[in-house]
């Protein structure tokens, strides 16, 4: 048990709560602020991300760090997928580029399980990367959050 404050919707999820808190991860991703983003976790959080295990906080701090020191351009949409009482199926896809100006599109698949106070406390995340065109990008609002009126995975055909 820990003594942190909620971080609300907290299980068990409703439907409309599941997707709020989808919606609250893809814009703290957008942010690309790890300490930010890390805070969404619990402090022994754990983590499969491609072929790295990150354990805590301060780790998985440290990995978006160096992800978003490399993947420029970073712009992310996710969508759920399915849900339970604690956990969430999510499918995403974001755009970056690397150091040379190459583009590329990842697809993904998360499975989150969360904790009572509503911290993500397991993430487990499947991940491809595809090489694409600059002219073949779809996610082009500005940096930051993905705006209300941009079409999500299922409309852009994703």
């Amino acid at each position: 048990m820990t003594t942190e404050a909620n971080r609300p919707p907290v299980p068990p999820f409703t439907y409309d709560e599941a997707v709020q808190k989808v919606r609250m991860a893809e814009d703290a991703w957008n942010s690309r602020d790890p300490e930010k983003v890390a805070l969404a976790y619990t402090p022994n959080t754990r983590w499969r991300n491609r072929s790295e295990f990150p354990k805590g906080r301060s780790e998985v701090q440290e990995f978006l760090s160096r992800k978003w020191a490399t993947e420029t351009g970073y712009r992310l949409i996710k969508e759920i997928w399915a849900h339970s009482e604690n956990r969430i199926a999510v499918r995403f896809c974001y755009e970056y580029h690397d150091e040379n100006g190459q583009w590329y599109r990842a697809y993904g698949n998360e499975n989150w399980e969360f904790a009572e106070t509503g911290h993500m406390d397991v993430r487990h995340a499947s991940i491809n990367d595809v090489p694409i065109a600059e002219a073949d990008r779809l996610f082009l609002w500005p940096q930051g959050r993905r705006p209300d009126d941009h079409p999500g995975l299922t409309e852009l055909g994703l």
